[in-house]
Formats: structure tokens, C-alpha cells, sequence
């Protein structure tokens, strides 16, 4: 008679096998989610096309010393026209694991260290010689255009974090454009009063961008200077003093114009000047299209409403997202400010762009159409918010 021996021995090991293949599974489905995370963090290395096309400006002589021209202000708006719009949203977990993802801080980082060889590399080519004028004001554009991209932009972004390591390399950035004082009122005096008259940094209905260049420009840079002053009185500190960081980012940029004349002489002085007012008029036509026309209530004891989503306009067309990291999705970095770029969010009830930043910014330019297509859009946004 045959002893059931056989069946009670099988059970353990196909138990050990199903468990071994559970954790196999396990392992190749966590294999596949770093994948992915590294293909998400990989794809804003896409902001480094920008650097890549301006070394090859300043290596080149006529119309191709525009290419970050004709690529960041041509071929972006003109593909963000034909592709719809990406609203999606991450998951609670996915926003959780990607929020403590280092390598989502690789492309800033690089960032940093890309705009300062960008620069040299613009320095030594726009003092060569025998370069015509419009080789000239190509080169310069295309610097300009990094100063606003990469120098600006990212460091906004750095600039939001805590760490004195990215405090720094933010300030490091603003330097290459000339504009430090961005660090003191963009986050102590912009993101407080933003959609208010109190906020020179918020674009008001009917206000060209050019008079709003003129306006941001002065009172933002008085604005850092009256916040400092604040910070320091309430610290019992002395205004006039090393502890003042405005006087820290006075003497800093008067640094690096003169390593600049001393290496590149007055011209190489000039153009980077130049350069650095393009990226501040980049900033400020940014600063111009993502609050134009919007107010926040007052409330009854004077103060102002809380800042919501709807207090800032919104753009998911993905090429624009991807190239300044994630910058158009405004409504929910205004809500959330410490939001790290990667995790940022669509809201259904924040006002919606047209289009991308890029084809926005070409868009402000010519007044005329601009309030014709935005007082339009306005009055769309206005029309659904009563309705819902």
C-alpha cells in the first residue's frame, strides 16, 4: 500500500518556489519602477538642447549664432501649437516617491555648472575679432537666452528649497545674470503679495508688457532693498553692515564686471551686460504672462484673500514643462511653493493658457493681440468660475 509520504513532502517545496517566485516578481516590478523614475528624471535633461544649440552660436558666424533663437522662440511654440495640452496628475505614491528622488536635482545641478561654462565660452567668442554686427547680437541673444533659462529660472527653482547648498548655487546662478536681489523678493515679497497692487511683480489688466518691464524692474530691486532692511531691524542688526545681503550682492556683482573687464576687456563687459538684460526681460515677461489680469479679494480686515490655484495662470503643454522645469504649472507652485518642480500639479479650476510659455512670451510682445486673445480668456475663466 502506498504511503502518503509523497504528498505531504511536495507541499513545502512548492511553497519555497511560489514564494521564490513572488519575490522575483517583486523584484523585477521594483527593477521596472526605478526604471521609470529614471526615465522621468531623465527627460528634463531636455533643458540641456538649449546650452547645446548656444555653444554652437558661438561658434558660428550669421544665422546660426540665432539657433537658441529659432529653437527655444521658433520650433518650441510652433510644436506646442500642433500638441495638445498634458493635464495628467501624479498619484499620492508616485508624488511621494519622486518628491525624494535625487535624481530629479542632477539637472540643476548641472544647470549650475553648465551656465558658468556656457558664459565663458560666450566671453571668449564675442572677443575674438572680426565678427560682423549681427554675428554679434546673435551671440549676445543666445547668452541671454541661457541667463534666462538656465540662470534665472533654475535658480528660482533652488532657490525655494532650504538648504544653504541650494541657496547657494541659486545666488551663484543669479549672479551669471546680474539680477541677486531676485532671491529676496521673489520669495519674501512676490509670493506674499502676489495678485495684488502691492506686488510689483504681478502684471495688472491692460498693462502692456513694456510698461510692466519698466515697473517690475525698479520697484522689485527697491522692494529687496526695503525687505532686507526689515529682516535686519527685527534681528537688531545693523542695515548698513555685512549682514545686509543686498550690500553682499552689490559687491558680488561688482566682482565678477570687473574679473570680466579685467579678462575680457570694456567689449566683453558690454556684451555680457547685454546678455544679463535679456535674461531679466526673459524673467520679467515670465513674471508678466503668469499673473496678468488676476486680483485676490480683499478680505474684511483689509488683508487679502489666501493664494489659490485660480491666482495664477496655468500651462501643461509639455514642452514648455519640460524645459523649465515644470515653471507653467504656476497655479499649484504659487499654492504650494515648497513644491518641488516634479510634483507639480494641474488644477481643473486654475486659469488655463492657450499655449505654452514660449508662444506666450512672443505673444505679450505685441500688445494689441495680446489683450485681444487674454482679455478673451479672462472673461472665459470669469464666465466658468460663477458657474461653478
Amino acid at each position: 500500500m502506498d504511503k502518503p509520504f509523497a504528498i505531504t513532502s511536495v507541499r513545502p517545496g512548492g511553497e519555497r518556489f511560489a514564494a521564490c517566485e513572488t519575490k522575483q516578481l517583486n523584484v523585477a516590478a521594483q527593477n521596472l519602477q526605478r526604471l521609470d523614475m529614471i526615465a522621468s528624471a531623465i527627460k528634463y535633461l531636455s533643458v540641456l538642447t538649449i546650452p547645446a544649440t548656444a555653444l554652437v552660436a558661438f561658434q558660428s558666424c550669421g544665422w546660426l549664432s540665432y539657433l537658441p533663437v529659432l529653437y527655444a522662440f521658433g520650433l518650441v511654440p510652433l510644436v506646442e501649437l500642433l500638441l495638445p495640452p498634458d493635464s495628467r496628475n501624479l498619484t499620492e505614491a508616485e508624488a511621494l516617491r519622486k518628491s525624494v528622488d535625487p535624481g530629479y536635482d542632477v539637472p540643476l545641478y548641472l544647470a549650475v555648472a553648465i551656465q558658468y561654462v556656457c558664459l565663458f565660452f560666450f566671453l571668449r567668442s564675442i572677443t575674438e575679432g572680426g565678427l560682423n554686427t549681427s554675428t554679434l547680437i546673435g551671440r549676445t541673444v543666445s547668452m541671454g537666452i541661457l541667463c534666462g533659462i538656465l540662470g534665472i529660472n533654475v535658480a528660482h527653482e533652488l532657490g525655494h528649497r532650504p538648504g544653504k547648498g541650494d541657496q547657494f548655487l541659486s545666488k551663484l546662478l543669479l549672479l551669471s545674470s546680474m539680477y541677486m536681489h531676485f532671491n529676496i523678493e521673489h520669495n519674501r515679497g512676490h509670493h506674499k503679495h502676489v495678485s495684488t497692487e502691492d506686488d510689483p511683480a504681478s502684471a495688472r489688466y491692460g498693462e502692456s508688457v513694456y510698461a510692466f518691464w519698466a515697473r517690475s524692474i525698479v520697484y522689485s530691486y527697491l522692494s529687496a532693498w526695503r525687505l532686507e532692511a526689515e529682516r535686519l531691524r527685527k534681528k537688531k542688526l545693523p542695515v548698513m553692515s555685512l549682514h545686509n545681503e543686498m550690500i553682499i550682492f552689490q559687491i558680488a556683482q561688482l566682482l565678477l564686471a570687473s574679473a570680466i573687464t579685467i579678462f575680457y576687456g570694456v567689449t566683453g563687459l558690454i556684451y555680457f551686460l547685454a546678455a544679463a538684460t535679456i535674461g531679466i526681460l526673459l524673467l520679467e515677461t515670465v513674471n508678466y504672462i503668469e499673473h496678468y489680469g488676476l486680483r485676490r479679494n480683499r478680505r474684511a480686515d483689509g488683508g487679502f484673500e489666501r493664494v489659490m490655484p485660480h491666482h495664477s495662470w496655468n500651462s501643461d503643454h509639455l514642452l514648455g514643462r519640460l524645459m523649465l522645469f515644470e515653471l507653467s504649472r504656476h497655479s499649484d507652485h504659487h499654492y504650494i511653493a515648497s513644491r518641488k518642480y516634479q510634483i507639480l500639479r494641474h488644477y481643473e479650476r486654475s486659469p488655463q493658457m492657450p499655449t505654452g510659455y514660449p508662444g506666450m512670451m512672443l505673444l505679450a510682445l505685441v500688445p494689441p493681440l495680446w489683450f485681444w486673445v487674454m482679455h478673451r480668456q479672462i472673461g472665459r475663466f470669469q464666465t466658468i468660475a460663477e458657474t461653478v
